[in-house]
This record gives structure tokens, C-alpha cells and sequence, in this order.
């Protein structure tokens, strides 16, 4: 699937700046409305032919950076001057058009591969804060505008970046009596899309491994509902086991061992397993005449979130999977579903249904402090970015003939509530069940 990106850090303090010593240059995110932070990107430097290259490798960065909201890009027309890589910026002249940051990168081609070196500069600091060389194949020059704006976001707000991922969903198609459901993954920022599933099987609920070499699904292949796997690597696909019954909503243990899904049985019961990809057992975690399902491992593997009718409606719980112990942990009015336990540990995304509106929240893990984040008409299936800041969702709209159309949307939102946007797909095309990925490998 992925070609090899090769890169290396060099972290070059500037021995030519002496400016005097101040507080450190920090975006605060915490707060739910910030004021957001001037940042000048120069035109890059580079190679001749390259200048298109360039060009795209810095809109990259400069539309990453701008789609979080804590960051305001300053027009080109505006820089009081051109800093070249060499040069110290005249630090006077950036305070007077109120930039905070500077940063200035150069772009030059060796063979098949380019080399992107940049730099920061505080300006009210007065000195350089991050210094980075990356290397690409050719065929990989948007990446490096994607870890070039994780470089700068990490910098400036002592997060996880989460712009070098891409997100797998179900792209839809067609009208909704003869709907088409296949398995697209694409950037983070809605480029490189591409089918990964072929159009003759109806498939469902995508996720990736750890590792992001195989993607588990849900796949109604000779109209048999059972969970799969697929190889990004080779294209192969597998079905995950012989289990005797209904399979559905698979997700990947944090170490990548372990596969927890739901099975149905013919009693109408479904219960949640485990199964062990190494010895190919399948243990039994939840049991009962109730409906069990959408599991969610937290970060360290021990315990796992899941929505549960066993208290008379829909709700969310938690089990420890070292002592089987579980807890109800939603008690809002309405129905909770689609637990995803976030990448820190901090919080639990859901789906709530409360009197025909759908809305996407989340709570910590004990479910207190709940927040709701986006509500309207059908939406859910939160899924959480790197680094624990955004969440993932699709949002479905009704049609002129809800019979026949439905425009499903895929969207992202801070888990501030702020900053709501659509990532475009290609047209005449409907997405749902987003997950998004780790950080490339």
C-alpha cells in the first residue's frame, strides 16, 4: 500500500541568534474559543522545475494548519520581506505586521527523491524553535507537506499532529433501493482517494490494524454476514473465522493481536467476543439475551467500551477484561451507541438519540462531564484522530425523495465543539463509517 518514506530529523539550534530569554512560544488549546496564532509561511525556495512542486507543498501545510482553527495564515502580500534560508529574519519588521511565527523551508530534488528542509522562528522570542530536513520519493511529495504540518503543530501546541493519516470509509453510491457500499480510503484532507473494495460485495464498518497493513470489515459475501480481512499490501482477502454465526462490528485490540466483534445468534441475543489471531481462539466476553456490540479497546488493551440494551434501552458500558467486571456508564435521557475510546485514554466518543435528533458527544471514561459536540438529523460512528483533538463522523441529509437519495457527509470537529467542517469526497459520492487512521508508517 504505502510506498517507504524515509525521513530524518535535525533539530539545528541557531547559534546566530542571541535574543533575550522569554516564555516559551505555546498555542494554549485548551480553551474552547483562542484567538488564533499569526503564522507566515514563506514561498518556499527550490529547484529548478520544481516550483509547482513547491507551491503544492506549502499549500499543504498551510491548509492543514488553517483547518484547526488555531492558526491564522498571513498573506503573502503582507511579508515585509523575503528571508532567505541563509539569512536571520529582521524580527522588527514581522512584529510590525503582528506575526508570531516564520517559517521558510527549501525544496531540492535529488534523483527520485526530494529533500524538504524548514526552519520556525519565534519572532517575539527572537530566535529559531525547530529546525527539520525530510526526504520523499517523488511519488510521495504531498506527505511531506503533511509531517512537515505535523512538525509545526506539535511545536506550537505540545500535541500529537494528525495530518500524515488518511481516513477508510464506505463510499456510497446510487439510489437508496440499489445502494452500492465500498471500502475508500483517502488523506486526512479528502486527496488521494481510492477504492479498496470492488463493487460487487456490500460491505460495512471498516478499521485498520496498529500497524495499518490490514483492514478488518464487515462483508455480505454470498449473502453471509461475517467479519473479514484485507491485505494492504497484497489485496488479499480472508474471512477471519468459522464462527457459526452473524459476525459484525470488528475492531483491533491496541497490540493488534486480538480482533473483539459481535456475534448474533438465532435467539436474537448478540454478545461480544475476542478473537486471538495468533492461536485462533475466540473467547467469549459478554453474555445475556440482550444486544451487545460496537466494542471499543482502550489505549492500554484492559478494558472496553460497548453499547448494551441489558439495562431496557441502548446504553454504554465498560468491562474490565481482567476481572470481567462491568459498569453502566451513560445515563443521559435518550439512546447511546457507537462507543470509540480516544487515543489518550481521556475520553469516550458516542452516537445519542434522543427524540429524533442524533448528536456526537463525548465523555471521560467513568461518564461524567459529557459534551456535546455536532447534532442534526442522522449522524454517528465517531471515530478519533491521533493525538485525541478531532473526531471523525458522517452525517446523512435527507433527500428531495428520502426514498430514493441521501447524501451522507463525512465530517470533522474538535472536541471543543468548535471548528466543524466537511472534508470533500469526489462527486456523486456518499460516506459513512469513517474511521480514522495512526500516523502513516
Amino acid at each position: 500500500m504505502f510506498r517507504k518514506f524515509l525521513f530524518a530529523l535535525c533539530l539545528v539550534p541557531c547559534a546566530l541568534c542571541l535574543g533575550p530569554a522569554h516564555a516559551e512560544l505555546r498555542v494554549d488549546i485548551v480553551a474552547g474559543n483562542i484567538e488564533p496564532i499569526p503564522i507566515a509561511i514563506q514561498r518556499f525556495e527550490f529547484s529548478r522545475g520544481d516550483d509547482a512542486i513547491a507551491r503544492e507543498i506549502r499549500e499543504v501545510v498551510e491548509n492543514n494548519l488553517r483547518s484547526t482553527g488555531l492558526f491564522r495564515i498571513i498573506n503573502l502580500d503582507a511579508h515585509p520581506q523575503r528571508v532567505r534560508m541563509d539569512e536571520m529574519p529582521r524580527f522588527d519588521d514581522w512584529m510590525a505586521i503582528r506575526a508570531q511565527v516564520l517559517v521558510q523551508a527549501r525544496l531540492t530534488r535529488d534523483g527520485d527523491r526530494y529533500r524538504l528542509q524548514f526552519y520556525m522562528w519565534d519572532i517575539n522570542g527572537r530566535e529559531q524553535i525547530e529546525a527539520q530536513i525530510l526526504v520523499s520519493s517523488r511519488a510521495s511529495h504531498r506527505r511531506l507537506g503533511h509531517i512537515m504540518s505535523d512538525a509545526i503543530y506539535e511545536r506550537l501546541t505540545g500535541e500529537i499532529g494528525y495530518f500524515d493519516t488518511q481516513i477508510i470509509f464506505i463510499a456510497e453510491t446510487g439510489t437508496m433501493d440499489a445502494r452500492v457500499k465500498r471500502m475508500a480510503v483517502m488523506d486526512q484532507d479528502g486527496h488521494g482517494f481510492r477504492f479498496i473494495s470492488d463493487a460487487n460485495t456490500f460491505v460495512m464498518s471498516p478499521h485498520f490494524s496498529p500497524n495499518m497493513q490490514t483492514v478488518i470489515f464487515l462483508s455480505f459475501r454470498n449473502d453471509d454476514p461475517t467479519v473479514w480481512s484485507l491485505d494492504m499490501n497484497t489485496g488479499e482477502q480472508r474471512r477471519l473465522g468459522q464462527f457459526g454465526g452473524m459476525t459484525f462490528a470488528p475492531r483491533f485490540s491496541p497490540d493488534g493481536k486480538r480482533v473483539a466483534l459481535s456475534m448474533a445468534s438465532r435467539g436474537g441475543a448478540t454478545n461480544i467476543y475476542e478473537y486471538d489471531l495468533e492461536t485462533r481462539t475466540l473467547r467469549q466476553l459478554t453474555s445475556g439475551n440482550t444486544i451487545n456490540t460496537s466494542p471499543s479497546y482502550s489505549p492500554c488493551g484492559r478494558k472496553m467500551a460497548f453499547n448494551s440494551t441489558r439495562s431496557g434501552a441502548q446504553q454504554i458500558h465498560i468491562l474490565d477484561l481482567e476481572t470481567m467486571v462491568e459498569t453502566r456508564i451513560s445515563f443521559g435521557s435518550g439512546r447511546y451507541a457507537t462507543p470509540a475510546w480516544s487515543p489518550d485514554g481521556n475520553f469516550i466518543a458516542f452516537t445519542r438519540i434522543d427524540r429524533g435528533t442524533f448528536f456526537i458527544g463525548i465523555m471521560d471514561p467513568r461518564g461524567r462531564n459529557e459534551r456535546i459536540l455536532a447534532s442534526g438529523w442522522f449522524m454517528e460512528a465517531p471515530s478519533w484522530a491521533p493525538g485525541s483533538r478531532r473526531v471523525v463522523y458522517h452525517q446523512t441529509e435527507r433527500g428531495e425523495n428520502d426514498d430514493t437519495v441521501r447524501i451522507s457527509r463525512i465530517r470533522s470537529v474538535d472536541i471543543s465543539g468548535q471548528n466543524d467542517y466537511e472534508i470533500k469526497l469526489p462527486d456523486g459520492i456518499s460516506g459513512t463509517a469513517a474511521t480514522w487512521s495512526p500516523r502513516l508508517p
